[in-house]
């Protein structure tokens, strides 16, 4: 019998074995499975609400596993189509199969049925049709039980496997709670949700904290993986991104995107360095994350096994980023070196202040390199002005560049001398041995830059130099030695443009190559002299559109006769507004005025044989006459004028325009 629990439900142990010998008791064509179906409804329900898993699923896998107990049990062919449909509901099985329709006799009832009774199912079949009807045995019997359950508890493994996988692969990069449910000397294993276990290695705690069992835990999701046991999820509590969504769980500027992240460095339980931006004018980022009295910041703190949080505003200016990531300590300078490969940040702090610049066994000046990208060397201003003094003695056109400097050498030569006696120093003289600091690395670094700009000029001149048709040019094709060929192919040369850029640039880089001597340098020189490089084709020019005759005419027609003419206009513009009116329109009559002319269809311009052509065109070849219209410029009135023109005579003079 089935075991139920105080509140009504059926013990979870006993529900997957009770399920399927349910299903034949539910079968049972005696009645007597009529008992079981409550009973079946509860299980059922049971198995979906404790494995988390879709109606359908579950279904699917019965109905899966009656038709592999079917197949046991009248030890069906696997070529026979066998499907079974189960009632939620009631827990009653059907299972179909597909046989062969007979007239007569039933040879094989596993394969065959009588004729009448397919005909049940489709009226139209005929003997030696296959037709797909009931078969559900009486009883299956115990190997079918135990088949079935198999079955079933191997496709509901399946399908929570599944939903785990698909849930907690969602679940990367985000925290998860759970129970502590083992601990050992490789790992802590932990429950999680949907009935999951994530493994959380050693290297992934935090140092010193110790776990206990059903202790519940906060960690990061770092990897899921597929396994033959379900999914291998790997959890995390030393990775910077648990901090990362700590800060977002606790902060609501960051999670909301008014604060950003910009960078963390973390040495899990001793320190953490955190650079914070404001999205927007106005807000605090660093009072954001820190909270009032440092309630925000105090939770974290607590969550990571009381790890020390340092929270910094992030700048664009490096030299202010570096400044602060040193924070707590006072910096007196920061000098940038930006060399290729390696960026190197010199940083110049009070001899009280050098011991927490560089922080317990070095852990703040690292963490300092870690947050901003730079590598920083921490020096005591005496020990800066130490090296300082050494390179100007050492370089004399540094120090003829920095004359001001060169002056105080005696100066600083003696604070020096106090400093490692021992005797004190005043303020006025730290600070005379940070201004000479100052002054001598701002300067260092401009004759660095401008050393850097004038190697970059001079590359580019020698690229200018080379045609652009030598970088497209395969090296093979420039006819050097074969054994030379190789050796420059294998140091990387592969093309003409490449290895002419080089010898320019530096010819020592070509010389310097195992089995490339004097002679061979001098071979690839003659070689490349030699080569000659084809022009590229002229980009062609633009095709100009030449103005019609008859504009150009017309704008010719349109040009002031002479000066006189010129005046009388300007003295005829002093009429009355209304003579002047009155004068337009009498033009109108005779004349055509400059925006009507330019308001005219094309048509008009045409001669009048081609107005005649266009429309013997246009009407199959039949000529038709039309009358055309000349254009005149007429001196009395001023103004353009056009007239009709008759074919009937010459004189056409005294025809009305159009």
């Amino acid at each position: 019998m089935l075991k139920f629990r105080a509140d009504g439900k059926p013990n979870r142990d006993d529900i997957e074995k009770w399920v399927t010998p349910t299903f034949l008791l539910v079968n049972r064509s005696d009645g007597v499975g009529s008992m079981a179906k409550n009973e079946f409804a509860l299980a059922f329900n049971e198995v979906l609400e404790e494995k988390q898993l879709a109606k359908d699923i579950v279904v699917s896998a019965i109905e899966s596993a009656m038709v592999s107990a079917y197949r046991r049990a009248v030890s069906a062919s696997t070529a026979q189509h066998v499907e079974a449909k189960l009632d939620p509901e009631t827990g009653f099985v059907t299972v179909y199969a597909e046989k062969e329709v007979v007239e007569d006799k039933v040879v094989d009832d596993r394969t065959e049925v009588l004729l009448e009774e397919a005909r049940k199912v489709n009226p139209e079949a005929q003997p030696g049709d296959m037709v797909v009807v009931e078969t559900t045995p009486a009883d299956f019997g115990r190997v079918a039980a135990q088949t079935a359950r198999q079955v079933i508890q191997q496709r509901i493994r399946e399908a929570e496997r599944s939903n785990q996988m698909q849930y907690f692969e969602r679940q990367v990069g985000e925290i998860v709670s759970g129970l502590v449910q083992a601990s050992n000397a490789q790992s802590v294993t932990v429950g999680l949700d949907m009935k999951a276990e994530g493994v959380m290695p050693n290297n992934q705690k935090i140092p010193g904290e110790r776990l206990k069992l059903h202790d519940r835990i906060r960690a990061v999701v770092m990897e899921v993986k597929d396994g033959t046991r379900g999914p291998q999820i790997v959890l995390s509590r030393a990775h910077r991104n648990f901090l990362r969504r700590l800060l977002e769980n606790e902060v609501p500027e960051i999670y909301h995107g008014i604060v950003e992240i910009r960078a963390i460095a973390r040495e899990p339980g001793a320190r953490a360095k955190v650079a914070v931006s404001a999205t927007q004018a106005g807000i605090d980022p660093v009072g954001a994350c820190v909270g009032i009295k440092g309630v925000r910041i105090q939770a974290i703190v607590k969550e990571l096994h009381d790890e020390k949080i340092d929270i910094i505003q992030w700048d664009p200016d490096p030299i202010v980023y570096i400044s602060k990531a040193i924070s707590p300590a006072r910096v007196n300078g920061v000098y940038l070196v930006d060399a290729e490969g390696a960026r190197t940040a010199t940083v110049v702090v009070g001899e009280d202040q050098l011991s927490l610049a560089i922080g317990r066994d070095g852990q703040n000046a690292r963490l300092a390199a870690k947050l901003t990208g730079w590598r920083i060397d921490i020096k005591s201003l005496s020990e800066a002005s130490s090296d300082t003094l050494n390179k100007l003695q050492n370089n004399p056109e540094l120090a003829a560049q920095v004359p001001a400097a060169a002056e105080s050498i005696p100066q600083i030569q003696e604070i020096l001398a106090k400093k490692a006696e021992g005797r004190p120093i005043t303020p006025e003289e730290y600070s005379a041995l940070g201004q000479f600091v100052d002054r001598v690395e701002r300067r260092t670094i401009q004759i660095k830059e401008e050393a850097a700009r004038v190697e970059v000029e001079r590359t580019a001149a020698a690229r200018a130099e080379i045609p652009a048709p030598a970088f497209q040019m395969p090296l093979d094709q420039a006819g050097i030695k074969e054994h030379i060929f190789n050796i420059l192919t294998e140091a990387g040369y592969e093309t003409v443009g490449n290895l002419m850029f080089t010898i320019k640039t530096d010819p020592n880089k070509i010389l310097g190559l195992a089995g490339i001597g004097s002679k061979a340098m001098q071979n690839i020189e003659e070689t490349l002299a030699g080569l000659t490089f084809p022009e590229p084709a002229p980009e062609p020019e633009p095709v100009k559109m030449e103005e019609p005759a008859v504009a150009a005419e017309i704008a010719a027609e349109l040009v002031p006769v002479d000066a006189e003419s010129a005046a009388k206009k300007q003295a005829d513009g002093k009429k009355d507004a209304k003579k002047v009116v009155e004068e337009e329109e009498e033009h109108a009559k005779d004349g055509v005025s400059l925006d009507e002319l330019f308001k005219m269809k094309p048509e008009i311009f045409q001669t009048p044989g081609a107005v005649e052509e266009d429309a013997d065109k246009k009407k199959g070849g039949k000529k038709v006459k039309k009358k055309g219209v000349e254009l005149e410029f007429d001196e009395g009135l001023g103004a353009v004028v056009g007239r009709k023109k008759h074919k009937r005579g010459a004189d056409d003079t005294g025809s009305d325009w159009e």
